[in-house]
């Protein structure tokens, strides 16, 4: 496990002849071994911060290190689990599994038993040798986070990966995760628009300002663990959510009034 810090971060970009500025001076750490949420309004620089995590982007300034290291690049110490699955459709769940296994120096018995137990420990044992045209969504997506806890990557990092299930199977997936961490604890960077999924997965909510994106305040989730759907009846869990989506909307609705302002 690896902690995660972002120090004095601002990342612009260019549109045109402007200059747009999507984060600014964002400042937090994810301490090893936990799980943080990032939500906010629409445009306010999440998936911006994920990728400069995973070191698909360069900061315009400040920096991002993972476990003391400054992030300069890609690397096996972190594994982004997107919204798309992104499976490979020729190949079947075992062969998309240790598909990233092939430039790792292990021998072929080795790797076949990695599979087969990350395989088995995401509850897909019985559809190792279906391809992916033959699963429904959840159980993609299971393939997917399967594929990146066979690298064992230190930081997980997960934009919207639940985003494009339906609400039954959303629940499900999120419980799952949750079992699962139980088991293969890491570092975890997660994405959302979803309150209530962020409250529920996370140890801490970084709630994201309006465009230039800052953390505008971070809230505490003391719910035990391990969780299951009951803990989403607990009065502490809603009073949470209240807050957040109270400061996320009071900031959706500063972000709708800058782009009428700039319409």
């Amino acid at each position: 496990m690896a902690s995660i810090q972002f120090e004095r971060v601002r990342k612009e970009f260019e549109a045109g002849e402007r200059r747009i500025r999507a984060v600014e001076e964002v400042s937090l750490e994810v301490p090893s071994g936990t799980f943080a949420s990032l939500v906010g309004p629409s445009g306010c620089g999440k998936t911006t911060l994920l990728n400069i995590a995973a070191g698909f982007e360069a900061p315009t300034a400040g920096r991002v290190c993972v476990d003391g290291r400054q992030v300069r690049a890609p690397g096996p110490d972190r594994a982004v689990v997107f919204q798309e699955p992104g499976l490979y459709p020729w190949l079947r769940v075992d062969e998309n599994v240790g598909f990233p296994l092939r430039v790792r120096p292990l021998s072929a018995p080795e790797k076949r038993d990695r599979v087969d137990a990350i395989v088995e420990q995401v509850g897909l044992a019985a559809f190792k040798r279906c391809y992916p045209a033959e699963l429904s969504g959840g159980m993609r997506q299971r393939v997917a986070i399967a594929r990146v806890l066979a690298m064992d990557p230190a930081v997980l990092l997960m934009d919207e990966p639940f985003a494009a299930l339906d609400v039954q199977t959303r629940h499900l997936m999120q419980e799952f995760l949750l079992r699962l961490l139980q088991e293969r604890r890491k570092t975890v960077l997660f994405i959302t628009h979803d309150i209530q999924e962020a409250v529920f997965l996370a140890d801490r909510v970084h709630i994201m300002s309006a465009r230039p994106g800052r953390v505008k305040e971070v809230l505490e989730v003391p719910l035990p663990r391990p969780r299951t759907v009951d803990s989403m009846f607990l009065p502490a869990f809603h009073e949470i959510v209240d807050r957040a989506f109270r400061i996320v909307r009071e900031e959706a609705i500063k972000a709708m009034a800058m782009n009428g302002a700039m319409a």
